[in-house]
């Protein structure tokens, strides 16, 4: 099989960023984005993904860490749809479920092409460290939008840290089952038009 792999280069006035993603890889990352809690949660997204990650931003965050989370959601984004390519032999469709203590997070997602994103819930505390919590559900909706992906995502808890947490892990693990090739359909689009 091909290497499912892309970078990704975004500068803007706010941001400067490049993003490598290994799809198929061994869930080794390098992240350095200039908010702490937010490269623990990339680096737990490529763990728990099996993705290999090196994200490298330069943001604002003397403004604060909006641009920052967004456009690396984006680049990361971007990378997913251009590292799969037509889509060929993926398994498309995914559900899972993820705890962490209290929390849950539960995504459905779909490599359709077709953005969509449904979030339901909310983040217990305003920050966690420099991050601030709901800027968990913008990323999941940048990524969904630049990946092409129809996204279903549910969070609860008590501790926005094991709420995001939960929620990142979610989104990888079930980005990795969606996104894996079921070798049944190998040279085929799962489509009954042919194409994604």
């Amino acid at each position: 099989m091909t290497e499912r792999s892309a970078t990704v280069v975004r500068e803007t006035s706010e941001t400067d960023i490049e993003v490598t993603l290994v799809v198929d890889g061994s869930g080794e990352a390098t992240v350095e984005t200039g908010v702490g809690f937010f490269d623990h949660m990339l680096e737990s997204f490529a763990k728990h993904g099996l993705f290999d990650l090196s994200v490298a931003c330069d943001g604002d965050l003397h403004i604060d860490d909006h641009h920052t989370v967004e456009d690396v959601a984006i680049a990361l984004g971007t990378a997913f749809d251009e590292a799969l390519g037509d889509r060929r032999g993926i398994v498309r469709f995914a559900d899972r479920r993820v705890p962490l203590d209290e929390a849950v997070a539960g995504c459905v997602v779909d490599v359709s092409g077709r953005p969509l994103v449904r979030f339901d819930g909310a983040f217990s505390q305003a920050r966690v460290g420099e991050f601030t919590s709901h800027m968990g559900e913008h990323f999941a909706r940048s990524l969904a939008t630049n990946a092409g992906l129809t996204l279903h995502v549910t969070v609860e808890g008590e501790n926005a840290h094991h709420e995001l947490e939960a929620l990142f892990k979610c989104l990888a693990r079930t980005l990795d089952d969606a996104t894996r090739v079921d070798e049944r359909r190998a040279d085929d689009t799962p489509s009954t038009k042919g194409a994604l």
